[in-house]
């Protein structure tokens, strides 16, 4: 975390008086059992007023072994995996892929933090904020980001300007010529089951747009030829490489226009 209890009064100090924040404070301290350090918790206070959207980083700007905020939304989420915990117990783990307008990420959820996949609280485009979420270098070697004993999850944060500019990466549809279809790729997915790719090229205004299709959209777009129009919703933007991709995700569609 990036800024002290001290430092985050400034941030309210117009509308909150300094004695009534210490008593919030000390209230949520107990409410969580003292497991949440008062710090994190001046944190998500000052977060909840508004005041507090400069502390939010950039996926493409996370580096390893820090403690970051971070706002995306999810792309997509593995099967909840069991496993043994040393002393033998079980444990769970869910692996979500989180995107914002400058890159992707995983998030890795433990335990007690999945059942809200469980109870689809998160889902497929769900916009989440993790607070004080610390990273690591996974083992393909993209960035991670985990919650871990002190972090903080926010389920569709009510900040409209972050609201707003997660939206930035979602398009409502693009209509065109489809011009070019590839060969469909497959691939093994992380519950073993095969999923499918391809890249398909579309002519819209005279301009012409690549888009990557995933799974039930490979097969919908081979009912399409050369030169149909077709629409494409809710087309996910991603920023990628230097340039921006067009991905047409499992809660997108393929629609042949007549």
């Amino acid at each position: 975390m990036h800024k002290t209890k001290t430092e985050l009064l400034e941030l309210i100090a117009d509308i909150k008086p300094k004695k009534e924040f210490e008593k919030e404070i000390n209230r949520q301290y107990k409410f969580y059992d003292e497991l949440i350090d008062k710090d994190t918790i001046a944190y998500l206070l000052v977060d909840q007023l508004g005041r507090n959207t400069h502390s939010i980083t950039k996926i493409a700007e996370l580096a390893p072994n820090g403690d970051y905020t971070v706002v995306g939304r999810v792309m997509s989420f593995s099967d909840s995996k069991t496993f043994k915990r040393k002393n033998g117990s079980p444990g769970k783990v869910i692996n979500l892929e989180i995107t914002d307008e400058t890159g992707t990420c995983q998030l890795v959820l433990w335990n007690g933090d999945t059942n809200s996949i469980k109870n689809k609280e998160i889902k497929q485009g769900t916009l989440i904020k993790i607070i004080n979420g610390y990273t690591k270098t996974g083992y393909t070697g993209g960035m991670e980001i985990h919650l871990g004993r002190w972090g903080l999850l926010k389920v569709e944060p009510t900040d409209a300007s972050s609201q707003s500019q997660q939206r930035k990466n979602l398009c409502d549809e693009i209509s065109g010529v489809l011009v070019l279809k590839e060969p469909t790729k497959a691939f093994f997915k992380d519950d073993g089951e095969f999923g499918f790719i391809t890249t398909i090229t579309m002519k819209e205004h005279n301009i012409k747009k690549e888009l990557i299709l995933w799974d039930g959209n490979v097969k919908d777009i081979q009912t399409c030829h050369i030169g149909d129009s077709i629409t494409l919703k809710n087309v996910t933007k991603k920023w990628c490489n230097g340039k921006t991709e067009f991905h047409v995700m499992q809660n997108g569609s393929v629609e042949k226009r007549k």
